[in-house]
């Protein structure tokens, strides 16, 4: 029975004192998720390790840097042996087939750029595994994300974390309120190199292993041949067009190409040029000079919003990410009728549909992460003009 104190005497904002609560912790077999188990097994907390096995692909089962195979289970089970806590094993393969690399190989097939890590979070993470969670009893789920989340005016807010080159966020943007309310996120606030230190000091197995790697499904790295092996309508040839019209030459099939990609083309026309557009309606792949990569707009579908509600029509100044890998920019975003729209000021390059935009309110360190979408349309026009091509 939990408490019914209001007042917190934990780390996770939880009524009552840590020993009111059983914490499912989801334990991928890698040092962060593990130290999070540690630590709240420290604290006092009833901590319960959850291990998702979502594929069993041969070499990915002891590639480095894979995670939710065989053995990373392993390692998680030996974990929690080690912290002497309950620790449970759930087979959805089935389910991360249909939602992740399906999904992952038909965005392919549409000319898209997906990012299945978002899709894995917004599915089976904190979906399925919420739901098993609740079914145990769990006051909480916590995970081993470098993001942080509070309470600020009576509701939970997703922030990014103090060690800005482990921020995860943009991978967390789909996190619902609902979701927020229960997950939690203990490494916010830490170091990567601090995480490491008490892996050790708690004499864990995991204290020095590899960070698992995207994209985890894909043994090799090379998405391009499992997409055709699922997909093998997707490797017919077509043209190869300039942004002019000129066909220059011809491509092996549209899920081989990203826009921004200037290797593999094989074009000679004395000028660099990069990949603008995929056209998979038509089995084209557009090209063009480098400055044709300048995004200035960008349209969304499947938004999530986390910040102050915005009504439409109203706009306010962000801090926007295209991609994972870059800093956010600044930008403003407008609700219309049917999703968000985003003016990025200084423009991005390589803007490609099914990535996602993800929002800020500030930037650097311990930023308010806003919401965002995935990129349904993209333009080249200045901020000024409201049309998206």
């Amino acid at each position: 029975m939990h408490s019914i104190v209001s007042h917190t005497t934990n780390s996770l904002g939880l009524p009552g004192a840590p020993e009111d609560h059983r914490v499912v912790v989801a334990m991928s077999g890698g040092v962060d998720s593990s130290v999070v188990a540690g630590l709240l097994a420290r604290e006092g907390f009833e901590v319960v390790g959850m291990t998702l096995q979502l594929y069993d692909h041969g070499a990915a089962v002891g590639r480095k840097g894979a995670c939710c195979a065989g053995s990373d289970i392993h390692d998680a089970r030996l974990v929690a042996e080690r912290l002497a806590i309950p620790h449970y094993v759930l087979d959805y393969e089935s389910r991360f087939h249909e939602d992740v690399i399906e999904a992952f190989a038909d965005a392919y097939v549409r000319g898209e750029t997906p990012v299945p890590c978002i899709a894995c979070n917004q599915t089976v993470k904190f979906t399925d595994l919420m739901a098993a969670s609740r079914t145990l009893g769990a006051s909480a789920l916590a995970t081993g994300h470098y993001v942080s989340s509070r309470v600020v005016d009576g509701r939970r807010h997703l922030f990014r974390p103090h060690d800005e080159r482990r921020d995860q966020s943009y991978f967390l943007f789909a996190t619902t309120p609902e979701q927020l309310d229960y997950v939690r996120f203990p490494l916010g606030d830490m170091p990567k190199e601090r995480v490491r230190e008490l892996a050790a000091e708690m004499g864990l197995v995991v204290a020095d292993k590899a960070d698992s790697q995207d994209i985890c499904f894909v043994p090799d790295g090379r998405y391009d041949r499992m997409v055709a092996a699922m997909r093998p309508e997707a490797t017919r040839e077509g043209d190869i067009r300039h942004i002019d019209g000129r066909i220059l030459g011809r491509h092996k099939g549209v899920i081989r190409y990203t826009v921004g990609q200037r290797r593999g083309l094989n074009i000679a026309l004395g000028e660099p040029l990069f990949v603008v557009r995929i056209d998979a309606e038509r089995n084209e792949v557009i090209v063009g000079p480098r400055e044709a990569l300048k995004t200035r707009r960008v349209k969304l579908r499947d938004t999530n919003w986390l910040g102050r509600p915005l009504a439409e029509g109203e706009s306010r100044t962000v801090f926007a990410r295209v991609r994972s890998t870059r800093p956010p920019k600044p930008g403003r975003v407008r609700r219309s009728t049917d999703g968000l729209e985003v003016d990025l000021l200084d423009g991005e390059e390589g803007v490609a549909p099914g990535q996602a935009c993800v929002l800020y309110a500030t930037d650097g360190p311990g930023a308010e992460v806003l919401g965002g979408g995935f990129i349904q349309k993209s333009a080249v026009a200045p901020p000024a003009t409201l049309a998206v091509a």
